[in-house]
């Protein structure tokens, strides 16, 4: 038997007693688990907790363990939404496949729990089909070729109302310098050809909501695909007099939408300047890295702009309330102490785990706000508070690592 770890080894270092030389769906091991939510799959794939991490482990042919393993490392160097990969057990005896192991992804549900649950306004399919467009062209802008892109193949953590797509099952993948538009045009259709299955399987347990077009909103993601990647890729002509304006204005574009520029190049043509910018994506967690380091609050992007606006506005009240400026380092710790820790150490025990903590506080603000509309006047957050842990929390999906047994 040999296992391959990716860095830093001595984390999973527990795995190598689990009974490797025996087929991973007739293992017996005291920290299996099992998990009722969780997605479908073509292979044996079981959940082993070890050291405080829960792991997935899936049985494969090793050709294609080693492939997958290599991806999702490449995937991580290139900082796209993805499981994190552990390692792969290969040489396991004779005619055995091999297991490959990956980390849990925590706090992710799957598409069949969003629907089950829907959080926030609009019908789910907006957010589910946003979150798979964005990750797919993410994947196409960095040369890969998905193959199987779907729902299934795919987790979802919600950051701050929105879903964010963790890419989760490489075996049909490919990484190439770059796409063409035929390679992307295939990947999008079969995109297309899956969503649209899986729709009409929602459809048929009557888990779709009324109203709902299993076709047009698969074609839809066709749609989308082609306004983002146009958005993000076009080439423009722009008059000299409003060169640094407009490509200012193009910048910003690609930075709100979770992309940056790695080349910017004005070419001279009869008709004016043509404007080609060679996109990436862009580094991820900048205002996730700045809450942190104020707070020590780890979130999601969209989740840390929420809580870093909270601040200021906590800042903006302390100062006048106290009648003299502020810092921010002294408005954060005392938001941290006197607003949010409240807020997370009030969570009912049976409750916890639904949501990551700043999830939950990000949908108390605009639970608080409706009821403060509704009022007319501002509640407060203890009272907001306790309202959403009575008729909103409980609604929550759980999440895949929380219902667990052994």
């Amino acid at each position: 038997m040999r296992f391959v770890f990716s860095p830093p080894a001595e984390d999973a270092a527990g795995l190598l007693t689990l009974p490797w030389s025996e087929p991973l769906d007739e293992w017996q091991d005291e920290r299996l688990v099992e998990i009722r939510q969780r997605g479908i799959s073509r292979h044996v794939v079981r959940f082993v907790a070890d050291g405080g991490t829960l792991y997935a482990l899936k049985s494969i042919s090793e050709r294609l363990a080693r492939r997958e393993y290599r991806l999702l490392r490449e995937l991580a160097e290139l900082g796209i939404p993805a499981v994190e990969v552990v390692g792969v057990g290969v040489n396991l005896g004779p005619g055995a496949e091999a297991i490959l192991v990956t980390k849990f992804l925590a706090f992710a549900t799957t598409y069949r729990a969003v629907f089950s649950s829907p959080r926030g306004s609009g019908p789910p399919t907006d957010k589910l089909l946003d979150a798979l467009v964005e990750l797919l062209v993410r994947l196409h802008l960095s040369g890969f070729f998905w193959g199987d892109c779907s729902l299934s193949n795919t987790l979802f953590r919600y950051d701050a109302g929105t879903l964010e797509a963790y890419f989760v099952d490489a075996e049909t993948s490919e990484k190439h310098p770059e796409l063409s538009n035929g390679q992307r045009s295939y990947d999008v259709e079969l995109a297309v050809e899956r969503v649209y299955a899986e729709l009409l399987d929602l459809e048929a347990g009557e888990l779709l909501p009324a109203g709902i077009d299993p076709l047009e909103v698969a074609e839809d993601l066709q749609r989308r695909y082609d306004r983002l990647w146009d958005e993000l890729t076009m080439e423009e002509i722009i008059p000299v007099n409003e060169q640094r304006f407009r490509i200012a204005e193009r910048l910003r574009r690609l930075n709100e939408l979770g992309f940056a520029a790695e080349e910017v190049e004005l070419v001279s043509t009869p008709a004016g300047n043509r404007l080609r910018v060679t996109t990436r994506v862009a580094d991820q967690g900048d205002q996730a890295r700045k809450l942190f380091l104020r707070t020590g609050i780890e979130a999601r992007e969209n989740q840390a702009r929420r809580l870093l606006n909270d601040i200021a506005s906590f800042r903006a009240y302390l100062e006048q309330k106290e009648r003299r400026p502020v810092s921010e380092i002294v408005a954060a710790s005392r938001w941290l102490t006197e607003v949010y820790d409240p807020v997370v150490e009030a969570i009912p025990e049976d409750l916890r785990g639904r949501l990551a903590p700043a999830e939950v506080f990000h949908e108390i603000l605009e639970h608080r706000w409706y009821m403060s509309e509704r009022a007319g006047r501002d509640v407060g957050t203890t009272a907001a508070a306790r309202s959403y842990f009575e008729r909103v929390l409980p609604k929550a999906p759980e999440a895949l690592d929380q219902d667990l047994t052994e």
